[in-house]
């Protein structure tokens, strides 16, 4: 802490404020709750005189808060401010930030309670904290299960430095949201000005030569070696590493259909597309770089081959089951670690390095030859299908460096195969619960305002989504993003699952599929409408390109848009 003049009427809001500075907070992310007066005081004394303080966002509902912060700091990668309403707001937001720490996104996100309830001195905090708001315990342990570190800031005096603390903690790996309760009475209190340490970046692990030289010589020695990943593509300079390190050895690389990230360019001769079966008896080496949860279930292990695990943190705290099967572990930073690998790749067997990459090339193009029957297959449809929504979005988006926003599930697997994303930070799939994915993409539309974004939903999500208050900020922020809605009118994976389990049940015999139909919902569209934005409703393949043309223009021109995909499974 160093001492910094006080000023009049300087209290715990102008606290908060300065500490985000430190920080190096960009953006705080509000939705309103009647605690924050100090912050908002605070904020418009800074903007009367000329001092800096984070941009502010005023959102109006908790999910589009946290998910913004979670689409920013997917591309940024540094902790940002979000601020919500005493316990309600928390639980409300919470699975938002439950998605933020299965996301890896840094962020400190705080809230408030009463600890006097009108009963000590200073000014009234209102009776609905003694009434209505607080909690037993206090929102901080609310906190604690979906948060990496959870506490509260229990005198003005410390307050500036557990914010700092919060960002540090929530920046180092693995990565997640921090939360912190700051009670209304330490906001309100007089401050002395004394102000938190401005924070810097986390310095790295590396793995020693000692740990690194046994898995090169494991590598070498393979004859049939696979790359197995999920989330290398959200590490700093991941993405590049990884191909680089493929390239360097000749391995193939399989993203599963619980890769969270682009990867690994899906163009790349070497991607092995998202099935592990394959290499479950075939494989004699499995590198499995960032990937949680690579087995299902999880007892089921590969026959015979050796497992290296490389990762900052392989054993995620946050994983309530996880299953590796590890021989060797590779803890340092992951980049770094692929890095240090690749310059491994010498005296190989060039003989067995063409053999394999000769049989990943045959891999690689009998799949794209799958790719194009399955397109051409789509184009013929009598509907639109879903295989052709997603071909069709990839030729528009073709050398515009988009981003996609990812929030289906029966079409996820369209999406990511067809889409074919070939560039780091061009895919994010929407982690933990539904009803984040538009918040999202305005967050990674406001870290990337050149780009053009596109958010992939299905209906059931959708309907999920605060839509109102995302498109309150999407206008009042000038976030034009795309959404294209997988419309199958109906919750298909609930459906799916209920014939799975029942296949010879009373709903099949009668057809009562209770829980899944969506047919009673009114144009998604139009919800759209009162905001001014761009929507389309489409029902044939003849409208469909030429309707995506029409929004993505739109989006380009400054203005959301909504297309409305009726597609036919």
């Amino acid at each position: 802490m160093t001492d910094s003049k006080n000023r009049p009427g300087a209290d715990g809001g102008d606290a908060v404020v300065s500490a985000f500075n430190a920080v190096g907070a960009e953006y705080v992310f509000c939705s309103s709750g009647s605690e924050w007066a100090p912050v908002w005081e605070s904020l418009a004394r800074r903007h009367r005189d000329g001092e800096p303080a984070p941009a502010y966002l005023d959102l109006t509902h908790e999910t589009v808060a946290v998910g913004m912060a979670t689409g920013y700091g997917l591309l940024q990668r540094r902790p940002q401010g979000v601020l919500l309403h005493a316990a309600p707001g928390l639980l409300q937001g919470s699975m938002a930030v439950h998605g933020a720490l299965l996301a890896g996104v840094p962020m400190v996100v705080s809230s408030s309670e009463s600890t006097t309830y009108g009963d000590g001195p200073g000014q009234d905090p209102g009776g609905q904290w003694y009434r209505n708001l607080s909690i037993v315990g206090g929102p901080h342990h609310v906190a604690q299960p979906f948060t990496k570190w959870a506490n509260e800031a229990a005198d003005i005096s410390t307050l500036p430095t557990m914010i700092t603390r919060a960002a540090e903690l929530a920046w180092r790996a693995p990565a997640g949201p921090a939360y912190l309760n700051i009670p209304l009475e330490i906001l309100l209190e007089e401050w002395d000005g004394r102000e938190a340490k401005p924070i810097v970046a986390p310095g790295s692990t590396h793995s020693s030569p000692e740990e690194v030289d046994p898995v090169a010589q494991l590598i070498r020695e393979a004859k049939n070696p696979v790359v197995v990943t999920e989330t290398a593509g959200r590490e700093a300079g991941g993405f590049e590493s990884l191909v680089a390190f493929a390239e360097a050895w000749n391995i193939p690389v399989v993203e599963p259909d619980s890769a969270v990230c682009a990867n690994f360019p899906r163009t790349h001769p070497l991607h092995a597309g998202s099935d592990i079966g394959p290499w479950m008896d075939e494989a004699d080496l499995i590198l499995l770089v960032n990937c949680r949860a690579p087995f299902y279930p999880p007892s089921r292990k590969p026959s015979k081959a050796k497992i290296v695990v490389i990762d900052q943190v392989p054993q995620r705290p946050h994983i309530v089951y996880q299953v590796l099967f590890a021989d060797v572990y590779l803890e340092g930073n992951v980049a770094n670690t692929l890095r240090q690998l690749a310059k491994r790749a010498k005296d190989l067997d060039q003989t067995a390095v063409a053999a394999r990459r000769a049989v990943q090339e045959e891999r690689h193009a009998a799949e794209q030859t799958a790719i194009t029957a399955a397109e051409t297959k789509a184009e013929q449809s009598e509907g639109v299908d879903p295989v052709l929504v997603a071909a069709t979005l990839r030729g528009l988006l073709a050398g515009q460096d988009g981003i996609v926003v990812d929030e289906t599930i029966t079409h996820s697997k369209a999406v990511k195969r067809h889409l074919r994303t070939d560039a780091p930070d061009s895919y994010f799939y929407v982690q933990g619960g539904l009803g984040q994915g538009i918040a999202v993409a305005l967050g990674v539309k406001l870290a990337a305002q050149d780009r053009p974004v596109v958010l992939t939903i299905g209906d059931g999500a959708f309907t999920y989504n605060p839509v109102i208050q995302s498109y309150d900020a999407a206008n009042t922020y000038g976030l034009p993003v795309l959404i294209v809605v997988f419309n199958n009118r109906v919750y298909k994976s609930m459906n799916l699952n209920h014939r799975r389990f029942y296949p010879d049940g009373a709903a099949a015999e009668t057809g009562e599929w209770l829980g899944t139909d969506l047919r009673r919902l009114p144009r998604l569209a139009a919800f759209a409408e009162p905001f001014g934005m761009h929507t389309e409703t489409v029902d044939t393949t003849d409208a469909l390109a030429p309707a995506l043309e029409r929004a993505l223009k739109a989006v380009a021109e400054g203005t959301t848009a909504v297309v409305d995909v009726l597609v036919t499974r």
